[in-house]
């Protein structure tokens, strides 16, 4: 189908272009041979009259004109989706789906855990699909590569709806057989220890390490974990620190011989928002999911 010359089936084919910036990757996105793919690139080429990707070095890059369409492209895509091929009712019994959720494994184990449960004993043919937080988060929403994203307030994409999802606070967690630390610590004490922290895959730190800077305060680190499920290993047995949301803290102390002390200052609250894209907004089926994440949160 054609609308203004442009055939409307090259839409989808020139989203997994400019966002695989790869031909034999779009390909195999888009289950077509290497040349029909490519064939697909060079009318694209022609109808806007623009390269769209042009060689650096060893990859392909996006044009200034290929930048601007992306985001547009992906747009309408997705309120094609959203309004026209999903279906106006819902049923969670028989959905056939998959959802991709943008979180860290902190938020996985103290508040998302129990609502997958309930979203796979509701709806059996749907499956979550948990991404690492990354550097931009607010791209991933905009490329629509994940539906929803558990994300401080502070980095909120400020072009996409989103809720209250849950608060917290930070705490030191400690091996419950150091006798070197009392029943509380000092600033002094804090500083002169040697810390466990994390650091996901994408390079990006985890906030308490900005807001430590922030204050002036450079930690000693003796291990960098790439999940915070790693952390009270890591502190167990040893006299290193870790600093951590308090629900995730009270979790590990659990599993552990650990024990939980204040911080010897204030840093300020975790404040965790849930969004999604906001051509999702009338998606029945993402609403649904997100009504189960809000009803499963932690007090």
């Amino acid at each position: 189908m054609r609308f203004k010359r442009l055939d409307l089936n090259l839409l989808a084919a020139l989203d997994v272009l400019l966002t695989e910036r790869n031909v034999s990757r779009a390909a195999r996105k888009l289950f077509l041979s290497q040349s029909a793919t490519s064939g697909a690139l060079a009318r694209l080429r022609e109808y806007f009259d623009d390269d769209l990707l042009v060689p650096s070095g060893r990859q392909l890059v996006l044009t200034p004109r290929a930048r601007a369409l992306q985001p547009r492209v992906r747009a309408v895509l997705m309120q094609i989706d959203g309004t026209i091929i999903q279906p106006p009712e819902f049923d969670p019994a028989t959905v056939r789906r998959t959802v991709r959720i943008q979180s860290s494994d902190y938020v996985v184990l103290t508040q998302l855990a129990p609502a997958i449960q309930v979203i796979g004993q509701q709806a059996p043919g749907l499956t979550v699909v948990l991404e690492s937080p990354q550097q931009n988060a607010r791209e991933a929403l905009d490329r629509a590569e994940v539906d929803l994203a558990v994300l401080p307030r502070r980095v909120l994409a400020p072009d996409h709806p989103h809720v209250p999802y849950f608060t917290d606070d930070h705490v030191v967690l400690a091996c419950a057989r150091n006798r070197d630390l009392g029943p509380s610590l000092t600033r002094a004490d804090y500083v002169a220890a040697r810390h466990v922290t994390m650091q996901f895959d994408a390079g990006l730190a985890p906030i308490e390490t900005s807001l430590l800077q922030a204050m002036g305060i450079d930690r000693h680190l003796a291990a960098v974990s790439n999940s915070f499920a790693a952390v009270p290993f890591l502190v167990a047995g040893t006299r290193h620190l870790a600093t951590l949301p308090r629900r995730l803290a009270q979790l590990f102390a659990t599993m552990a011989p650990l024990r939980i002390l204040p911080l010897p200052f204030d840093l300020p609250l975790l404040d965790e928002s849930l969004q999604w894209h906001t051509h999702a907004a009338d998606d029945a089926c993402l609403a649904w999911v997100r009504a189960q994440i809000l009803a499963c949160r932690a007090p």
